[in-house]
C-alpha cells in the first residue's frame, strides 16, 4: 500500500490557514482527505490549575506535543487511523474523547508552527505559507476568541501582545523560508490556491509521496475545523 501526500500549511494566528485548507479540499474531488489541526496536540497540563494554564506561554514550540504529532503522521502515513485528540480552549485541556480520523489519499495538516519542528517538517510533501498583515490577524484572532472560544477582550489583546506577536517575529514568520510555496493576503487568493492544487495534482498523477494515479473518491469529506 502507497504512502499518502501530506501537505502542510503553516502561517500565524488568523492568516488564514484553514481558508486554504478548505479551498484545496474542495478541489481535490477525486482524492480522500483527510484534516488535522495542530492546536489539537498542545500538551495536556492536567497538573496545573486553571489560572496556571492562562499564563502559559501557548505560542511557543514547547507548548505542543511534537512527539504525538509526528508519531501520528507517521501512522497515517503507512495508511493507519489514529485517534487525534480534541482541544478545549476554554479549560485549556484535552476533551477526554478523541477523533478518530481514516487514512486518506491526502492527508491536510495546518498549524502556526508545523514548521519549526524537523520532523514534522520533513513528513510534509508540499509546504504551503499563508501570509496576512498583522493586522488583519489581529482582527480576525479578535472575532475568532470573542465568538468561538469566549474570551474576554481584554485577554486577547493582553495574550496577543505578550506572546502572539512576539512569537511570531521569533518562530513563525522565520519558518516561511521552508515553504514551497508562500500565499500572500490570505486565504482567500483564488490563482494561488489554484497552482497549489495544481502542483497536488500533478505529484498525485505522478505517484509523488507514494499515491498511486487511480484514486478513489471518497464518500465522506469532512470539513476542517472552522478556524483561520
Amino acid at each position: 500500500m502507497l504512502k499518502p501526500l501530506i501537505i502542510g500549511i503553516a502561517g500565524g494566528s488568523g492568516s488564514g490557514k484553514s481558508t486554504v485548507a478548505r479551498n484545496v479540499a474542495d478541489h481535490l474531488t477525486t482524492s480522500s482527505v483527510a484534516f488535522i489541526d495542530m492546536d489539537a496536540y498542545y500538551k495536556n497540563f492536567t497538573s496545573l490549575t486553571l489560572e496556571e494554564r492562562r499564563k502559559l506561554n501557548w505560542d511557543h514550540p514547547d507548548a505542543f506535543d511534537y512527539d504525538l504529532l509526528y508519531a501520528h503522521l507517521e501512522a497515517l502515513s503507512r495508511r493507519e487511523a489514529i485517534d487525534k485528540p480534541e482541544y478545549d480552549f476554554v479549560s485549556h485541556l484535552r476533551r477526554a474523547k478523541p477523533t478518530r480520523v481514516e487514512p486518506a489519499d491526502v492527508i491536510v495538516i495546518d498549524g502556526i508552527l508545523l514548521f519549526v519542528d524537523a520532523r514534522v517538517r520533513d513528513l510534509c510533501d508540499v509546504k504551503v505559507f499563508v501570509d496576512a498583515d498583522a493586522d488583519i490577524r489581529l482582527i480576525r484572532r479578535i472575532e475568532r476568541d470573542t465568538h468561538v472560544r469566549g474570551r474576554p477582550l481584554d485577554e486577547i489583546i493582553e495574550q496577543y501582545l505578550s506572546t502572539v506577536q512576539p512569537m511570531h517575529c521569533e518562530f513563525v514568520e522565520p519558518s516561511k523560508r521552508y515553504a514551497d510555496v508562500i500565499v500572500p493576503r490570505g486565504g482567500h487568493n483564488a490563482i494561488a490556491i489554484e497552482m497549489i492544487v495544481a502542483k497536488i495534482q500533478r505529484r498525485l498523477q505522478h505517484g509523488a509521496g507514494g499515491v498511486e494515479a487511480r484514486h478513489t473518491p471518497s464518500a465522506q469529506r469532512p470539513a476542517p475545523p472552522a478556524r483561520t
